[in-house]
């Protein structure tokens, strides 16, 4: 049996995928750049991660090294791999770590670009690009027909799935799929035991049709934090207190409710 760990537990690394001037980034590249090496620096000095860059080519490569090196990022802590993309958000297009027993397994879900919404065709290719270059040592590799995207998915790394069914359960991901077959597929894939639907919550401006990391997050086992709205005037108001309602009825695998925490929206913000 499998186990989906939780996101505040040990790590081996981090992975980027490093804008270019082929991804929605181009207009503002140098910015943006800036900001990732940024990222960089604190991850490998700050918190003392690995970390595991996917450059669309050698040349690429050797960009970002200079970025990297101007920084100050050690070299050390970079693993580099080469593979082409089209964006650059490696939590929805990259893979998903399974510990199960002493190895770990790479599951390598279908991305589609949130439902067709953008071109993926290079970014759905990254986790097996990765795996056949080695950079995931001994870990075993499980394919899946199954469009989903990281962010879509919350686990309290005990077998709890926290999810919205707008976005799982889409007739541009997964046309005709039942919620009882998504269960059972991730029962399979991510070693889940019990499921937490939300049906409320999706923000203005979204383009991922209600992500959950956007919305609600597991603290610990016990503890969610969920964006909050206090002002009837903002689009999202009623959304977010329906939300909020169905949150304050969920419990954990003893019974209890969870303890909420709420976080409040930034509001809209126009360019």
């Amino acid at each position: 049996m499998c186990r989906l760990p939780a996101e505040w537990e040990p790590q081996s690394a981090v992975l980027l995928t490093w804008p270019h001037e082929g991804t929605d980034w181009a207009p503002q590249l140098e910015a943006v750049e800036t900001v990732y090496a940024e990222i960089c620096f604190h991850v490998a000095t700050a918190a003392a991660e690995k970390l595991l860059i996917v450059c669309r080519n050698t040349e690429h490569r050797l960009h970002v090294r200079r970025r990297l090196r101007q920084v100050g990022v050690p070299e050390d802590a970079v693993i580099f791999a080469i593979a082409d993309s089209n964006d650059s958000w490696a939590r929805d297009h990259g893979p998903l770590i399974c510990i199960q027993g002493p190895r770990l397994r790479v599951v390598d879900f279908r991305f589609n670009g949130w439902g067709r919404r953008f071109p993926a065709g290079l970014d759905d290719r990254i986790t097996r690009t990765l795996f056949e270059q080695g950079v995931f040592g001994d870990a075993s590799l499980l394919s899946s027909e199954l469009v989903l995207e990281g962010g879509a998915i919350e686990t309290d790394g005990r077998g709890t799935l926290l999810a919205t069914r707008s976005s799982l359960l889409s007739n541009t991901r997964n046309p005709g799929l039942t919620q009882t077959e998504l269960e059972h597929d991730l029962r399979r894939l991510l070693g889940i035991k019990r499921f937490l639907w939300l049906d409320h919550g999706k923000i203005s401006g979204d383009d991922t049709d209600g992500h959950i990391d956007t919305l609600a997050r597991f603290c610990n086992s016990n503890c969610i934090c969920h964006v909050t709205c206090e002002d009837p005037e903002h689009p999202d108001y009623d959304a977010l207190k329906r939300m909020g309602r169905q949150l304050k009825g969920f419990s954990g695998p003893n019974g209890d409710p969870y303890r909420l925490v709420s976080l409040p929206s930034p509001g809209p913000r126009f360019d």
